[in-house]
């Protein structure tokens, strides 16, 4: 059974929405090519009032699936203005000399060509540095605590984030799942 558009928004961008998430990042699979584009230019047009912006950051040639990209520009803006973001971003090749959007395209472009996942994606989803930085460094493995991802600093602090999100989304899809339009559940 496909789920909507708005299903998945809500369920894989719950945090993002309510405010207490930068960005989120989802697939989604139409029932034809076209579909997931219109549903994301749609919710693009919707948003954007709201401060949040809406981009497709890849197309899969093969399927038509597209990956969602979700985030509060302010607040992203702010992220990657970051100088240990900046530096961390630099030694990962990227130009930063550029500003939010020409970072995404660099993303982006990594995304579509490169063979490995761009793990530096974590800094564009709000995760912690240091949790970037040592799942990168340790391949995956050595985490001290594992759940929305896997935290490599205090894990008692990941814990309590990772609750806040389980949380969060379980209200929000609660609540849609009641009648209640998405724009009800953004948070200013």
């Amino acid at each position: 059974m496909e789920r909507s558009f708005e299903a998945v928004l809500v369920e894989q961008c719950a945090t993002t929405l309510a405010g207490v998430k930068p960005a989120s990042l989802f697939r989604y699979q139409g029932a034809d090519r076209r579909q997931s584009r219109e549903a994301a230019a749609r919710w693009a047009k919707e948003l954007a009032p709201y401060g949040i912006t809406v981009r497709i950051l890849k197309v899969c040639p093969q399927t038509g699936a597209c990956l969602i990209y979700l985030y509060r520009a302010g607040w992203l803006r702010s992220i990657l203005s970051e100088p240990s973001n900046r530096a961390f971003l630099a030694r990962q090749g990227y130009q930063t000399d550029q500003d939010c959007p020409g970072l995404l395209r660099q993303l982006s472009r990594r995304l579509c060509l490169e063979r490995e996942f761009p793990h530096e994606i974590g800094v564009f989803l709000g995760y912690p540095l240091e949790d970037v930085v040592g799942f990168i460094e340790n391949r995956g493995r050595n985490y001290t605590c594992c759940g929305c991802w896997k935290a490599y600093g205090d894990p008692e602090a990941a814990r309590r984030r990772f609750d806040q999100y389980r949380r969060c989304t379980a209200t929000c899809k609660e609540r849609f799942r009641r009648g209640a339009p998405i724009t009800q559940l953004i948070a200013a």
